[in-house]
């Protein structure tokens, strides 16, 4: 069984096409040849009320098992994805982001700036990844592995 996906990029400057979406890309990339089908990717700009209609609607009406976010995890005054997320989820999921900063420390201090975090809408797992390519791949691997157990559980299977 394959697990449906969903990818947004929230970015002002990818939106607007003055940017390429590295970190996007990179996600869908990794996340082929898993256990996942992308059913929807798209790059929107940093819009707290944005981000949350498309948490909602692919949550609740396109009944997609995983949502991954990129960008605006950071500290800067436009990074309101977090924020976003948490409007949403009935659940959080802590250990998820945390072992995403954990993992990630060793590489770059810069791990411990991500606000990033992870829950559930419904059976809808919602992660936020940091907006660089380095940063999202380097998080999206650190638990990767463990996403299928996740949405296994998330819909009812065992431990």
């Amino acid at each position: 069984m394959n697990y449906k996906v969903a990818v947004i990029t929230s970015s002002d400057k990818c939106s607007k096409g003055e940017r390429e979406d590295k970190s996007g890309t990179i996600v869908k990339d990794m996340i082929g040849g898993q256990p996942f089908d992308i059913i929807k990717y798209e790059v929107i700009p940093d819009e707290p009320e944005m981000l949350k209609e498309r948490l909602i609607d692919y949550s609740d009406n396109l009944k997609v098992d995983l949502i991954l976010t990129t960008g605006g995890t950071g500290l800067g005054p436009r990074d309101q994805t977090p924020q976003a997320t948490r409007a949403v989820i009935d659940r959080p999921a802590p250990g998820i982001t945390e072992a995403m900063r954990v993992m990630c420390l060793p590489i770059t201090k810069r791990a411990m700036l991500s606000q990033g975090i992870a829950g559930l809408r419904g059976l809808t797992l919602i992660i936020n990844l940091p907006g660089s390519s380095k940063g999202a791949k380097e998080s999206l691997e650190a638990i990767l592995d463990e996403l299928p157990h996740a949405l296994r559980m998330i819909n009812g299977g065992g431990h």
